[in-house]
């Protein structure tokens, strides 16, 4: 990769990641379109009756990839320039998310409880999520990829709350396949468990110097 980073090359990387989540997001309505192709006499109400859990699984994945855009969008608007880390951690998080309509399809068909897709679905997440946090490490360890304003205020906890709870929930959602995909609502606790690493971290720096 050539040394030279340029402002177009980095709007190439964002424009680049945009199209990808865009597509992807898109690719999670299809299974839905086929099953009302197939609706025939039935009323809409029996449609969503036999079908809630294809919808679920859509609504979730939907969801759950706009929050990954949100934190992707986030951390590259505090970007001025890029390293080959960061592209292939990129890489990594788009090969993640480009996977949800895959395992959302495999979890709206999955019939009972499923601990191997649940596994599968979950596990999926929680590589985007370490490929997001791939990506800010790598910023933090090179600050002069970042503008002025991100360099004063970096929070190396953040993303670790996230990390956390859903590697929990890959656990539990296998060991305990009876709650499935309703573990991911562990994911309500990243705010006041970030709040409470961001406040030991700061201790620690404290007691430290």
């Amino acid at each position: 990769m050539a040394q030279i980073r340029t402002e177009r090359g980095l709007d190439r990387l964002v424009n680049f990641s945009d199209a990808t989540v865009a597509i992807a997001i898109t690719l999670l309505i299809l299974p839905l379109v086929d099953a009302a192709a197939h609706i025939g006499d039935r009323s809409l109400q029996k449609f969503l009756q036999d079908d809630w859990w294809q919808v679920f699984a859509f609504v979730v994945s939907f969801a759950v990839i706009a929050r990954f855009w949100v934190v992707h969008h986030r951390i590259f608007e505090s970007v001025r320039s890029y390293s080959v880390p960061v592209v292939w951690s990129n890489f990594l998080w788009l090969f993640a998310i480009v996977a949800i309509p895959f395992t959302a399809n495999l979890l709206s068909n999955g019939q009972g409880e499923r601990p191997d897709i649940y596994g599968l679905y979950i596990g999926n997440l929680l590589l985007a999520t370490v490929a997001s946090q791939l990506i800010a490490i790598s910023l933090w360890r090179n600050p002069e990829l970042m503008s002025e304003e991100a360099r004063s205020d970096i929070d190396r906890t953040r993303g670790i709350a996230e990390v956390v709870l859903m590697a929990l929930a890959l656990a539990l959602a296998v060991t305990v396949p009876a709650v499935g995909m309703f573990w991911l609502f562990l994911l309500f606790l990243a705010d006041p468990l970030h709040r409470a690493l961001r406040r030991l971290f700061s201790r620690s720096s404290v007691d430290a110097r």
